[in-house]
């Protein structure tokens, strides 16, 4: 008996600065492949929801260093890396039933055949509010991020100041959340793009938010930050860094969790302009990656701390807080641009339509 059939996107031409979506120079390619028999303790699942990551533009960089980067790159012809919620369709597991939802890190597939290991069964919690989309956004690694970066790194307290840059995005709208209802810092400040999400992440616990597409950003961020800033969580680098560098307190502290500013720039005039404010403030600047904490054994609880919130009312995770786009699978590269075009609101999910 054949395996499945199922449609897979491709890495065709690693990218050096946008990513192609048409033409012979096309960074993805969409091909079709039949999959293995299932083996013993494998499962065949059938994909229903993507998890579109600003760290996944890196792992496709032309050109690129594997031994700089914490996770191995995707290589030209393999399938294209993403983390996704699924369903079982087909078990030889004893732990997984069909019809039962998973995660785990399918890549950009129809189906797939894996290991019952490689696989983490969901439960979703429709009284309390938690969706399966959840368990790639707020209760998954932008949240678990949102946690180590502001609590473990950066060492956020009550008596601090913390702004927050992309905080309309998936990882920051929790750290905003975390700060002040979690946290209780004394003023939480957000950095977005456009009135609209500015509304919202102040509707989410923040004192102000802070548009940064508005003529008046640099004065409006002055203001904002007037007796200066403990912690700064940072997604985007870039010029924002460069910007909330005077903006910090001598001995302040820096959560470096990603520069979306700059991945389609990969170095090209990407670099901090005022250098020197870290060395004279002595501010403390720390790079972290979710990863470290699960090695370590210190995220552990944390996703239980993050339930814990949302059942308390204290995380908001309703459907605002998420931006499900329906896609054909054919078109699963255009939804996952809208990454670098300020498409979303919270986490950018992509939902394969049927």
């Amino acid at each position: 008996m054949p395996g499945q059939q199922t449609r897979q996107w491709l890495l065709s031409n690693p990218p050096e600065n946008d990513p192609v979506l048409e033409g012979e120079n096309a960074t993805f390619k969409l091909e079709t492949m039949t999959l293995p028999i299932l083996g013993q303790d494998q499962a065949l699942v059938k994909t229903l929801y993507f998890s579109n990551d600003p760290a996944q533009r890196g792992w496709i960089q032309k050109d690129v260093d594997p031994e700089r980067l914490y996770v191995a790159p995707v290589k030209k012809g393999e399938i294209m890396r993403s983390f996704a919620i699924a369903e079982v369709v087909e078990s030889n597991a004893d732990g997984l039933k069909k019809g039962q939802l998973v995660m785990g890190d399918l890549g950009w597939t129809e189906y797939a055949v894996m290991n019952a290991k490689e696989l983490r069964p969901i439960q979703a919690d429709e009284s309390a509010g938690i969706r399966p989309t959840h368990f790639i956004g707020a209760l998954g690694g932008p949240g678990l991020t949102a946690y180590d970066g502001l609590i473990d790194v950066a060492r956020a307290t009550k008596e601090d100041t913390v702004v927050v840059s992309g905080a309309a995005g998936a990882t920051g709208s929790m750290v905003v959340q975390l700060a002040k209802h979690v946290v209780g810092c004394k003023r939480v400040i957000g950095i977005a793009g456009g009135p609209q999400k500015c509304r919202w992440v102040e509707s989410l616990g923040a004192d102000v938010c802070v548009d940064y597409k508005a003529p008046s950003f640099a004065e409006d961020l002055k203001k904002a930050t007037e007796g200066y800033a403990d912690v700064y969580f940072d997604n985007v680098g870039g010029d924002i860094l460069s910007a909330m560098l005077p903006r910090m307190k001598r001995h302040g502290r820096i959560a470096a969790c990603g520069a979306v500013a700059t991945y389609n720039s990969m170095g090209s005039d990407a670099g901090v302009k005022n250098w020197f404010e870290i060395i004279s403030n002595r501010i403390e600047i720390k790079g972290f990656i979710i990863i470290d904490a699960f090695e370590s054994g210190k995220a552990g609880g944390w996703i239980q701390e993050l339930i814990k919130g949302v059942k308390e009312g204290k995380i908001q995770i309703g459907p605002e807080t998420e931006t499900v786009v329906p896609t054909k699978f054919e078109e699963v590269p255009k939804t996952w641009m809208m990454l670098f075009k300020g498409g979303n609101t919270g986490k950018l999910v992509t939902q394969i339509e049927a």
